[in-house]
């Protein structure tokens, strides 16, 4: 694949970046992707972000004050905010977009369970009215993006097309060529926050690149020759068997986030055989965290953990409450016991793999190998990221289309506690896609978010981990770190995710 010569001199630079795969939904609030994740915070600002130590920070908000006993919160917009239109941006944008966020996010779903009132007191003031208190500052940080109300108005559950945001880039639309290319350029208009230091996603976004392009290429081998020879600067999802010669031909190999993501198997808990808690419970003998993390990262440990629950290793939420059930010896022949028992009669099951995704492919593949070995009727289905996505959210049996299992990560700050953890939400068709239903993590979750005491939210995360192994929302697989590889030349990528403004090509 030739990709154009990059642009030189001075500032004008253009940084070609090769995602994890193409970015086949736009829309950050229709998905969880993390693909487009990284689209999203090019093109959209969100009002609170998050520094490296994980602590919340003002960023389209100049502040807020909190009265009434924590019941009343005043978010005020920063001056100078703009949609890439050249509409300001004003606090009715603000209220629309968070209210299409929580009508999918997690956190979003417990906010408006809080709240009595969200409302645009004038063009820059957003108040809230809660029922009880609630923290608004942290649930923000993890959503909305800032969209402007017109397109906000669209039904959360269909895909915005547009891509107006205020956000350090724009989406150049006319250059997207789906499944090759993806274009943005650096918003001229767009106003850093005058204070504090960039840091994940809080703190000035400087912009020092004219156009950062994405291109998209599936095939791992043909993206580290495009790395080795200068046609791309960033690699943002290496194959980990390649990681050694990338670093051999003298580029840079590095993990860039203090956090992992957690491997996850997520079952479809509304049909049969896994909308029976019994039967997801005899999964729970045959998983070896080890066979997954080794099939998805090598044999290197240093990218890699196990003895991984509901939370990451580094969180001060993570625990070792009921884990023995994952680290005890494994036992296929007593699994088929169980699973009998529970009542399995051989239904087939579909178990979803992604084709371009090497990483979703290795857990799929141990995952499907060790659902048959315990007596499974396994029917292993492929398809590009993109398809597994839109299918995921198919309601509809197997035998309309739909899906029993897929494993993919989970990542993020979501992961640190329960308040936004997309794998432990458990009010039934709200939640996740998989909709498991578990009224008593819900208590907890609930629980959790009305204490900002660390000894009693650590107490409540161990019965939520213990709870897990009982209604299995979801597997955890291991913990596993993102490295990225990129040329000696590309100097101040921010800690993180992929993440664009603050980077130079030098």
């Amino acid at each position: 694949m030739a990709l154009a010569a990059p642009a030189q001199g001075g500032e004008g630079r253009v940084l070609r970046f090769i995602p994890e795969t193409d970015v086949t939904v736009l829309d950050p609030v229709w998905t969880t992707a993390t693909v487009t994740r990284d689209h999203a915070y090019l093109v959209f600002d969100t009002l609170y972000g998050y520094d490296a130590t994980i602590n919340v920070q003002p960023q389209m908000v100049s502040g807020h004050t909190i009265d009434a006993g924590g019941t009343v919160w005043t978010l005020t917009l920063r001056d100078g905010l703009v949609f890439h239109d050249g509409a300001r941006v004003v606090a009715a944008d603000a209220v629309a977009s968070i209210r299409r966020w929580a009508a999918r996010s997690v956190f979003g779903q417990a906010l408006i369970d809080a709240t009595d009132e969200i409302a645009a007191t004038d063009d820059r003031t957003i108040r809230f009215r809660l029922k009880h208190p609630f923290p608004i500052s942290r649930a923000l940080a993890n959503g909305p993006v800032v969209m402007p109300a017109r397109i906000a108005a669209t039904d959360p559950n269909t895909q915005v097309k547009e891509m107006v945001g205020s956000g350090p880039f724009r989406f150049v639309t006319d250059e997207r060529v789906p499944g090759a290319r993806v274009v943005y350029a650096k918003f001229d208009k767009y106003v850093p926050r005058p204070d504090g230091v960039a840091s994940f996603t809080a703190g000035p976004k400087i912009v020092h690149l004219d156009r950062v392009e994405w291109h998209v290429i599936p095939d791992p081998a043909t993206a580290a020759a495009a790395l080795q020879s200068g046609e791309a600067e960033w690699w943002g999802n290496p194959s980990y068997d390649l990681l050694p010669k990338l670093a051999a031909a003298g580029l840079l190999v590095k993990v860039l986030g203090s956090g992992g993501r957690i491997g996850c198997m997520r079952f479809n808990h509304l049909h049969p055989p896994f909308d029976n808690p019994a039967v997801r419970r005899a999964v729970l003998g045959v998983i070896d965290q080890t066979d997954f993390m080794t099939a998805l990262a090598g044999e290197d440990r240093a990218y890699w953990k196990t003895g991984v629950g509901a939370f990451a290793v580094e969180s001060p939420m993570a625990s070792d409450a009921g884990l023995s059930v994952l680290t005890g010896p494994r036992d296929a022949a007593r699994a088929k016991q169980d699973l009998a028992a529970a009542g399995y009669q051989g239904e087939r099951i579909v178990v979803m793999s992604q084709a371009d995704l090497p990483d979703g492919a290795a857990m799929a593949a141990v995952g499907a190998d060790e659902l048959q070995r315990m007596g499974f009727n396994v029917d292993l289905q492929s398809m590009d990221w993109g398809t597994l996505i839109q299918r995921r959210a198919k309601m509809d049996p197997v035998e309309r289309g739909g899906w029993s299992v897929f494993f993919t990560n989970l990542t993020g700050t979501a992961i640190f506690d329960p308040a936004a953890h997309l794998g432990l939400r458990a009010d039934g068709r709200a939640a996740w896609v998989g909709w498991p239903t578990s009224p008593k993590i819900e208590a907890l979750r609930a629980a959790w978010l009305t204490t900002d005491d660390l000894a009693r939210q650590q107490a409540v995360c161990r019965d939520i981990q213990a709870q897990m192994w009982i209604d299995v929302p979801f597997i955890p697989l291991g913990e596993s770190y993102v490295p990225y590889a990129f040329a000696k030349r590309v100097v101040d990528i921010p800690r993180g995710f992929p993440l664009f403004y603050g980077v130079r090509v030098v």
